[in-house]
Formats: structure tokens, C-alpha cells, sequence
């Protein structure tokens, strides 16, 4: 069954079990969060899942269903921007590898937004190169005792959760050795410091992880597995980054326009040009990411998710560009350096300054660029994968 394959008597139902709802829970006199937990309950938080963890097990575009019938009556959403990583992240992980319990655990919590997740996954020296990872992760009894640096990490100063991998055997070669876990940021042990960005804020931060212990039922897959499920956690990122929904000129592309329409004594044939030749780039990928989108119902999200990426990277580095050349000194500035640690990332908002500053990290999060061209060449195209000396070589005995 295809995403679209959404029957009359599919959204009879949905529309159905909405009302219920709303019957039951009046969005103007229930409290917000209880009325999250009662949607969830009604399986109609993301319908695509199974009975009992929020879903009903319907296609992915039945969701549009629930999703408008909701928004005209006022009902409150989950607030989705504010816990990206637990919706786009570790949710899909945890429901493709979790153990029953920990799905029933960890997916309410987190849909309803009552629990943060971050993603324990890069270090200093693990970046592009990700499974060179060196945090530690040692079996004691029941429990592991994790010990290490992670960095980049959004969301860590919010975060109730993460989703952590480690090394648990440097006897292996580097892919081989890693385990998944779920990680208790409020754990004795878990240090969190700000990293301030080129915008002045602090959304990443970096974390230090110092003899935590990790119960051996917060672990995530088989040991030694944790590569495997990172591949998961991954694709899904790519998707949730650049494989979005959206409406024609929506996003950066949105609030250039709006700029070109204000400005007319800014324009020039040069950046006319610039300007259609972006637009119909971004586009082609929206429609893109329509069609990933309704790929996705017949499985995991596969190596497409990082060309989607890719190109929203890029597109929002050029657009954003564009719209400082058109607001000329006005573009130039800036209205607060002051250290701020935001609970979400807006990527288009504030002035066009700072769309322009954090632009320049959508090349780097979620994947280097240069990472996404090897993984779109190999995986995509069929091209030779590069030599790698390292593969068959024990993480231990490798030159750091």
C-alpha cells in the first residue's frame, strides 16, 4: 500500500474517531497536555504507527486527515520544531528496533513533547568519519558504564533523553564494535556546556559523559549493532532535515520573494535571473521531497533522504545570500550577539542576517555535504565506493 492509497471508509473512520475526540476532550476546556495524551491514546498522533503506540496503522497520508480536522476545530499541536530530533530521530529508530516495552515507554512522552531528545552521536574526533568514535561503553552487571565527549549536540541543555552510540569492543574493526543506547541526560555524570555559533547563540552544545551508567534495557538493538542502527537514525534525519512537506514558496525561498516584492528598486536583471533559476530549483526539490515522502510508506527511508538534504543545504545557503545582496547595507545588520540557548531552531527566522549566518551550517549538521556526495555516489549512483585501508583494520590499532 502506497502513502496515497487512503480509502473513503479510512478517512470516514478518521473523521470519526476526530470527532470522538473533540467530543470527549473540547480543546477550548481540556488542558493542552491532557489533550495530547488522549489524542495519542486515539491512535491519532501519527496514524502510520501500530495500534497502541499512537497510531492505527493506516498509510502516511492519512495523517493530512487527522491533521486539518484538528487544526479547524483549534486543537493544540505537539509543537513538532521544538523536539525534532525525538519526532524525526528516535522515534522512527525506537519503533524499528525498540523492544516492545520500550516503545510503549518512550514514544508517548515523547510525541506529546513532555520528554526532549537530543542525539549523543558526534565527537571531536568523529565527525564525517562518525564510526571512528572512541566514547567508551564497558558491561558492568545489569548496567554500562559510558565514559566520553560528544559535540554538536542541539538540544542537549533541553533534553530529558538521548539517543547515544558508543564503542563497546575496540577489538573489531570500527563499524563492528559500536552499540546504541538510550541515554538519561539528568544521569549522574552528564555534563552539558554550551558551543556558541556564528549567530551568537547556543543551540549545540557539547556534552561530557563521565562513568554514566546506562541499564542494559536502555539499550537499542544487539550489542555490537549499534552501526546498523544508526543507519536508521540517519536516513531519518536526512528526510526530517530536507524531505519536508511544504507548500510552494514556503521557507527561505518564501521570505526572499517577500524581500524581491518589497525592494524594486533593488533589483537588477542579474539577481531577476538568480532568483528564477533558484526558484525553480527549489521546486523541483519540494516536489522531490513530496515523492521521498510517499516512497517512505513502503519502507525505511533509503540513501535518497541525503540528496534531499543536499540540495536544501545548498538552496538555503544561495537564497539567503541573495537576500542580503538585496537588502544591501540593511542586510549587513545584525541585532543581537547576546548568548542565547533557544529551544528550537528556526532556520528563516529573525532578520535576514541571521538567516544568513545559520545558513552556513546546514552544509555541516546532518551530514557533511561531502559526506552526502560519497554516501549519493555509492549508494545512489552505483559509482566505486573510495579505498578504505581502515576496514578491516581493529579500531584499537588504528592511527589517531
Amino acid at each position: 500500500m502506497t502513502e496515497n492509497a487512503v480509502t473513503s471508509q479510512d478517512r470516514d473512520e478518521l473523521r470519526d474517531r476526530v470527532a470522538a475526540l473533540l467530543t470527549e476532550h473540547d480543546p477550548a476546556t481540556t488542558d493542552r497536555l491532557d489533550f495530547l495524551r488522549a489524542r495519542f491514546d486515539a491512535g491519532l498522533a501519527w496514524v502510520h504507527y501500530p495500534v497502541g503506540l499512537g497510531g492505527l496503522g493506516l498509510p502516511r497520508g492519512a495523517q493530512a486527515v487527522v491533521d486539518s480536522a484538528l487544526t479547524d476545530a483549534g486543537a493544540p499541536d505537539n509543537d513538532p520544531r521544538r523536539n525534532g530530533i525525538g519526532l524525526g530521530m528516535a522515534a522512527p529508530t525506537i519503533l524499528a528496533v525498540g523492544t516492545e516495552e520500550q516503545k510503549r515507554r518512550f514514544l508517548r512522552p515523547l510525541w506529546t513533547g513532555e520528554e526532549i531528545w537530543c542525539q549523543l552521536f558526534s565527537e571531536p574526533g568523529a565527525g564525517s568519519d562518525l564510526a571512528a568514535l572512541a566514547t567508551r561503553a564497558v558491561r558492568d552487571g545489569d548496567d554500562w558504564v559510558v565514559n566520553g565527549q560528544k559535540v554538536w549536540t542541539s538540544s542537549a541543555h533541553n533534553a530529558r533523553w538521548a539517543i547515544l552510540i558508543a564503542r563497546t569492543d575496540p577489538d573489531v574493526p570500527k563499524h563492528q564494535g559500536i552499540t546504541y543506547f538510550v541515554c538519561d541526560m539528568t544521569a549522574p555524570g552528564v555534563e552539558v556546556r554550551p558551543l556558541r555559533q556564528l549567530t551568537g547563540e547556543a543551540e549545540f552544545n557539547e556534552v561530557f559523559l563521565t562513568d554514566v551508567r546506562i541499564p542494559d534495557a536502555h539499550r537499542l538493538g544487539g550489542v555490537g549493532e549499534g552501526w546498523r542502527v544508526a543507519q536508521t537514525t540517519l536516513m531519518n534525519e536526512r528526510v526530517a532535515i530536507g524531505g519536508n512537506a511544504a507548500p510552494r514558496e514556503s521557507g527561505m525561498l518564501g521570505r526572499v520573494v517577500e524581500t524581491w516584492r518589497a525592494r524594486p528598486e533593488s533589483r537588477t536583471p542579474d539577481l531577476h535571473e538568480r532568483l528564477l533559476r533558484l526558484w525553480v530549483e527549489q521546486e523541483a526539490v519540494r516536489l522531490a521531497g513530496l515523492r521521498l515522502r510517499q516512497q517512505l510508506a513502503a519502507g525505511a527511508p533509503g540513501p535518497e533522504g541525503s540528496a534531499m538534504k543536499l540540495a536544501f543545504a545548498r538552496l538555503a545557503q544561495e537564497l539567503s545570500g541573495l537576500e542580503v545582496e538585496l537588502l544591501g547595507e540593511q542586510g549587513l545588520r545584525y541585532d543581537d550577539w547576546a548568548l542565547r540557548r533557544p529551544e528550537l531552531v528556526d532556520f528563516t527566522g529573525r532578520e535576514a542576517g541571521y538567516r544568513y549566518l545559520r545558513a552556513k551550517g546546514n552544509s555541516i549538521e546532518g551530514g557533511t555535504s561531502e559526506v552526502l556526495r560519497n554516501i549519493i555516489a555509492e549508494r545512489v549512483l552505483g559509482l566505486p565506493a573510495e579505498p578504505r585501508v581502515d576496514k578491516d583494520v581493529a579500531w584499537k590499532d588504528l592511527p589517531r
